[in-house]
């Protein structure tokens, strides 16, 4: 899988991170492999700017700081993106 197809599929995964139950039912990952490149961003990210995130339950973290998570992640994803395209 190229890099653009990877991070591609990462950002569709955390956008659809925002459904409800009921359509995460209903809905298949379009890159399936993504899911643990993602968890191991996810923690590399958290474990960068020192959210203490670990398996399983995490319902101790406020949501600022689940939130500053995801945020950080998107910034990273968008950022290797425009450099990947610079390089065209």
């Amino acid at each position: 899988m190229t890099k653009n197809a990877c991070l591609a599929a990462v950002i569709f995964h955390i956008l659809s991170l925002n459904k409800t139950k009921r359509d995460q039912k209903h809905r298949s990952k379009a890159v399936p492999e993504a899911k643990s490149a993602l968890d191991r961003f996810k923690y590399e990210v958290a474990s960068e700017i020192g959210v203490p995130l670990k398996d399983g339950y995490n319902g101790d973290l406020t949501s600022r700081q689940n939130g500053s998570v995801g945020g950080y992640m998107v910034k990273k994803m968008i950022e290797q993106q425009e450099k990947q395209m610079a390089e065209k």
